[in-house]
């Protein structure tokens, strides 16, 4: 497998295996659009919030990664809701979230990073739902026997997309190591131009997550630090805008949609195998390192004090570094009234 063959291409960047995870091709990320069909609310879900409203005549606009989410809940049962949904696919979070915030999605998911620097530039968000998985092959990969710790990485050329949970990957690695980023020479790219750039020898280095990471680390590469290495908690989200949240059927929507993602992640951790051979499919990666990237299951979390307060440390380190604009409250951008329904079993 050559890491710039087309189908590696488009191995969508997954913030962490099985997340959720925004149309025409353009500098702010976007891949692609395409609606889907509106059909019954489904005969059978029983972990499924009932909806508080009328919503046949909803449309939802959500945020995808090349039809992971889209796939996951047709995949579960989870696919038949009461509304209209309109999928959209972008390249990682941060041009999904400049998309919520421009109004082109009602909600998408992402990684720990996005919302951060989405907030401090001014954005109208919120978090209304969060899951929590093991980060364990997000990392910072290397070749060859040149660099062999983080402490290595000093005046070289690290690629990793600005803004994304990668971004934050590398700003704690070099924290902990006693280096800034000043440090090392970083390239701001996004996944699919780091993985030609990293193959071609461009750069040094690449932080990034799966399928990224298993794919370059079946042609050779290896990781020299890792999200789970490095104590970070492995947060992702999904992020909806302060426009849609006040818009009564549109939250409806959300509860409804959040139920049936919680129902389609359970689903998940019970057909791995099922599941496993769908992603394949969908990205065309090699049915076992789809095997193996998806072994890690994530779990709900409740946006609680505990997960606000590690999305404020790294706010702050974020702050410190002049990585974002200004400081911000992360606890401003939290809607927590879904919690029930991310947390139901």
């Amino acid at each position: 497998m050559n890491l710039t063959t087309p189908f590696v291409r488009r191995a969508f960047a997954a913030v962490a295996a099985g997340t959720v995870l925004l149309a025409a091709c353009g500098s702010d990320g976007k891949e692609s659009s395409s609606p889907a069909t509106s059909a019954p609310p489904a005969a059978a879900a029983s972990t499924t919030a009932t909806p508080t409203a009328d919503l046949s005549g909803v449309t939802l606009r959500v945020g995808d990664q090349v039809k992971l989410t889209q796939a996951l809940l047709e995949a579960s049962g989870q696919a038949d809701t009461p509304y209209d949904i309109e999928w959209s696919s972008f390249t990682s979070g941060p041009p999904m979230l400049e998309a919520l915030n421009a109004d082109a999605i009602d909600i998408g998911g992402v990684g720990d990073a996005p919302p951060i620097f989405a907030a401090s530039s001014g954005a109208k968000i919120d978090a209304v739902a969060a899951s929590k998985t093991t980060p364990w092959n997000q990392g910072i990969l290397v070749k060859g026997d040149d660099i062999t710790d983080v402490a290595g990485l000093k005046g070289k050329k690290v690629a990793v997309a600005k803004g994304s949970s990668a971004n934050w990957v590398l700003l704690k690695a070099l924290q902990d190591n006693g280096l800034t980023v000043s440090d090392v020479d970083i390239a701001y790219l996004q996944p699919t131009d780091a993985q030609q750039a990293f193959a071609n020898g461009s750069v040094d280095a690449w932080v990034v997550w799966d399928p990224f990471s298993s794919v370059a680390q079946s042609q050779g590469a290896h990781l020299i630090s890792t999200g789970e290495q490095l104590g970070i908690p492995g947060y992702t989200f999904l992020v909806s805008s302060e426009k849609t949240l006040a818009d009564d059927a549109k939250v409806a929507a959300i509860t409804d949609f959040i139920g049936r993602y919680r129902a389609a992640q359970a689903w998940q951790a019970g057909h791995k195998d099922e599941w496993a051979k769908k992603y394949s499919e969908l990205t065309t990666l090699p049915l076992e390192l789809t095997q193996n990237l998806l072994k890690v299951d994530p779990q709900a979390a409740p946006l609680d004090d505990t997960l606000v307060q590690a999305q404020q440390a790294e706010a702050d380190a974020f702050a410190s570094a002049g990585l974002i604009p200004a400081k911000i409250d992360f606890a401003q951008f939290v809607d927590d009234r879904f919690n029930s329904v991310t947390t139901a079993n």
